[in-house]
């Protein structure tokens, strides 16, 4: 399953803090920074439908730099499916292992989040970062629909839910 990890600050100056935000078996760096309030990937501009995205060969350590981000996550092999983690500056890595579908939210003024990929060689970034219509995955639409399911909350507002 997911995990949220935490790091190390490790020398303080003046106004100044140090952290060691290093993640191991990482061996890409994405830099995704969200202008306002964004929704990536964003809805299907037909049917409204949440939209994901799902890598099938890359696992996320995500980092939020500045701002915070909700993201929701979803695989179908957990036995609850359905997580909504909340990310803000400062908080921990959350860790998403392959095979999860994920979208997420910045707040209204936006956010940075620092991604520390561990991508297996040979990775196709064009297949990673294919994006998933939930209304054409049953299984997909099934878990993430609040009503019949409610999701796990990770430092998320209850109100938040309806996103």
């Amino acid at each position: 399953m997911f995990e949220l990890l935490a790091y190390e600050r490790f020398r303080d100056t003046p106004s100044v803090r140090f952290f060691d935000v290093t993640v191991d078996t990482s061996n890409a760096r994405d830099l995704v920074i969200h202008s306002g309030p964004a929704v990536s990937p964003p809805n299907d501009p037909e049917s409204g439908a949440w939209q994901f995205y799902l890598h099938p060969h890359q696992e996320d350590n995500l980092l939020a730099a500045s701002g915070g981000r909700t993201f929701f996550l979803v695989n179908l092999a957990w036995d609850q499916p359905f997580h909504i983690v909340r990310l803000e500056s400062g908080g921990d890595i959350l860790r998403i292992p392959p095979g999860t579908f994920h979208r997420s939210i910045s707040d209204p003024n936006g956010s940075v989040v620092l991604n520390q990929a561990v991508r297996q060689e040979g990775v196709s970034l064009v297949r990673e970062f294919r994006v998933y219509n939930s209304a054409k995955i049953p299984a997909l639409m099934a878990a993430t629909h609040i009503s019949a399911l409610k999701p796990q909350l990770h430092g998320v507002e209850p109100l938040l839910q309806a996103a």
